[in-house]
């Protein structure tokens, strides 16, 4: 089964191979989180969306990996190994990114039109609160709940259900700071 070489393929780590690249380690600076939002912050807008498009590109092929090879359950399962992998990449002690634009991918694949409209509420939350942690918070929790309108099964909204929560437990810092009022903005940091 696919699950394996999935979770494989989510353990890559894109912001870090980005990072080296343009001289950085995403891991030591601003956030510290290996993902699109801290690369956007640290290093610019062209390293970030290079980021976004391979973790989005992650949690896609995962998914639609698993669907070819045996439908939508196995590309749940595929696209939620994806997830875990960048989560939790055993790799690198377990010490990865966020999930969201890899659950994203997964998402786009198999709830191709609900997740046109999460992006959109993405966007707008982002805009309204301006910082995209409470977007990726929103859309996480919003993620089961699509499912349930798109009409999947229980076993599937269980599993966007399950990414949506581990999503939100690793924003958990984030939410503290959102409370707080001194979460990071999505503003660069520095001047590309």
């Amino acid at each position: 089964m696919l699950v394996v070489p999935t979770y494989l393929l989510g353990t890559v780590p894109t912001a870090i191979l980005v990072g080296r690249e343009a001289g950085h380690d995403p891991t030591r600076e601003g956030s510290g989180n290996p993902g699109a939002s801290n690369t956007f912050r640290t290093m610019g807008w062209r390293a970030g969306a290079t980021v976004l498009v391979g973790d989005v590109a992650k949690g896609a092929v995962a998914a639609a990996a698993g669907l070819a090879e045996g439908g939508r359950g196995v590309g749940v399962a595929c696209g939620l190994a994806a997830v875990l992998g960048h989560v939790a990449p055993a790799t690198r002690r377990l010490r990865g990114g966020k999930g969201v634009a890899t659950g994203a991918g997964m998402a786009a694949v198999l709830l191709p039109v609900p997740a046109v409209g999460l992006a959109a509420v993405w966007l707008a939350t982002v805009k309204l609160v301006g910082a995209a942690s409470a977007g990726s918070i929103v859309v996480a929790v919003g993620l089961p709940a699509v499912a349930i309108v798109d009409g999947r099964p229980v076993g599937e909204v269980a599993a966007f259900a399950a990414c949506g929560l581990l999503v939100v437990a690793r924003h958990r810092d984030n939410l503290g700071r959102l409370r707080r009022g001194e979460e990071h903005s999505l503003a660069p940091q520095r001047s590309e």
